[in-house]
């Protein structure tokens, strides 16, 4: 029996600040998190720098905010929080049903 899939919806902030790599390569990186998550990635769309309306902290000012959109299974939602709640790359994360 196949397990229901779903299509998701992520949208991430990633803190860019004192890294090396580009934002394509960064945004590759956390493509190929999302699917060690057991996702499958259909779409990805960079929406580039924005700055925050209040920001916590006034050396982090802005982020990079990428969405994509993936499908996968009920659990893929909680595996994708997990894999990445030590990754300081993304700084916020957001996945709801699309």
């Amino acid at each position: 029996m196949t397990e229901t899939t779903f299509n998701y919806k992520a949208t991430f902030i990633l803190d860019t600040r004192n890294r090396e790599e580009t934002p394509e390569e960064l945004i590759e990186g956390l493509k190929a998190e999302l699917v060690a998550a057991g996702g499958e990635v259909t779409g990805v769309e960079d929406l580039g720098k924005s700055d925050f309306e209040r920001a916590a902290d006034r050396r982090y000012t802005a982020g990079n905010y990428v969405q994509f959109l993936a499908t996968g299974t009920a659990n893929f939602p909680a595996a994708v929080l997990e894999a990445l709640q030590l990754n300081t790359l993304v700084s916020h994360k957001m996945i709801q049903k699309a």
